[in-house]
């Protein structure tokens, strides 16, 4: 089983920030005039020396030619760029990639490859603490870019979302009406499958919370869980078995592909 946790700082951040403190400590520089000098408060050089903020341009460029580190600290620059998925989904998103098939079962969101660019970024704008523009701008670029992956013709995917989903709202009317289009869309493609659960299904055994059951070019399935700072995946038949038998259970519950199209295409045409 991997599991993995946002429990510190990327390593990149951590690494760099000690080669400002090295460069700085060896230059005689101190941490006060390195951040008058740059236009930081003192706390923000301190952080980004510790790994806890990620080093700005600005700060490597000065502490660069304060430090006499003849472009060695602002070559970091290429490794400092924002990450384009969270931490603890990267490993995920590498598996994805590659899959053969996928089964997405969603009580809460749109899953990721069928949002719009306006849902992807109502998605991001709500995280909290919020992210910076630079990592926002590459999120969004990345989610979109993971859509390709549809337009793969021997490669399948099965989606089941919870009719709430469907009917939170988000932006203003014409947003949340492309969305419900673009799920219309893609459905009618041969290797998407859409469904939906109807609220009035009741309590079932996705109440647990969403999950993708990946099955690798070698026919291996794997299963992946997130949660708001955490993702899991894991490769154990056990747990995978689990996970299969209760999306199987699930998809009994929710409407055929066909009925789901109709809901779909209800809700679109109530707006």
């Amino acid at each position: 089983m991997t599991t993995l946790q946002n429990s510190q700082p990327p390593m990149q951040w951590r690494y760099c920030g000690n080669q400002i403190k090295r460069w700085r400590q060896r230059a005689g520089v101190s941490r006060e005039e390195l951040a008058d000098e740059a236009g930081y408060a003192y706390d923000s050089v301190k952080m980004m020396e510790q790994g806890r903020r990620r080093p700005t341009p600005r700060a490597l460029q000065v502490a660069d030619e304060m430090c006499n580190a003849q472009g060695l600290l602002v070559a970091a620059l290429a490794y400092l760029q924002p990450e384009k998925f969270a931490s603890y989904s990267q490993e995920f998103m590498l598996y994805e990639a590659e899959a053969v098939s996928l089964t997405w079962y969603e009580p809460r969101y749109i899953p990721g490859l069928l949002q719009t660019e306006e849902y992807v970024r109502a998605v991001l704008a709500s995280f909290v603490p919020p992210l910076d523009e630079e990592t926002f701008e590459q999120r969004v670029t990345a989610r979109l870019g993971r859509q390709k992956l549809l337009g793969i013709q021997n490669r399948s995917f099965s989606f089941i979302i919870e009719e709430a989903a469907l009917r939170c709202r988000f932006g203003d009317e014409e947003a949340y009406k492309r969305q419900l289009r673009r799920l219309l869309e893609i459905a009618q493609q041969r290797n998407v499958t859409v469904q939906v659960m109807l609220a009035e299904s009741g309590i079932h055994p996705g109440f647990r919370g969403p999950f993708v059951i990946l099955e690798t070019p070698e026919h291996e399935h794997l299963a992946y869980e997130e949660g708001q700072t955490t993702g899991v995946l894991y490769a154990d038949r056990e747990k995978v078995s689990t996970v299969m038998r209760r999306h199987d259970m699930i998809a009994r519950e929710a409407l055929s592909p066909r009925d789901s199209l109709r809901f779909i295409t209800q809700l679109l045409e109530e707006r």
